[in-house]
């Protein structure tokens, strides 16, 4: 059965950086995804990595977070700079464009001012 285990998020003062890993066990998936779900609010797309390359999809973050495939079969990474207030969410990754496996517990990313 496919596992994804998500981990690297904590509390951060805003201006910080964290980079949050994402292992997909038991499957190889050329398309992945990062998603967040700040308290409150649906979960939505922040940016997504295929063996071509890596793209940033929600605007708010554009330039400050990177989507990483790491060398590890089904790693990836995101990597997150000038960290803001409204960055705090519970971060997963999934599959794209549709979301298919089962969600993990994700990782929280808390930013304090």
């Amino acid at each position: 059965q496919v596992q994804l285990v998500e981990s690297g998020g904590g509390l951060v003062q805003a201006g910080g950086s964290l980079r949050l890993s994402c292992v997909v066990s038991g499957d190889n998936i050329p398309i992945m995804a990062w998603y967040r779900q700040p308290p409150g609010k649906q979960r939505g797309l922040v940016a997504i990595v295929t063996d071509a390359g890596t793209g940033i999809s929600d605007d708010s973050v554009k330039g400050r977070f990177a989507a990483l495939r790491g060398d590890a079969p089904n790693t990836v990474f995101l990597q997150m700079n000038d960290l803001q207030l409204d960055d705090t969410a519970v971060y997963y990754c999934n599959t794209y464009p549709r979301p298919r496996l089962p969600w993990g517990q994700g990782t929280q990313v808390t930013v304090s001012s």
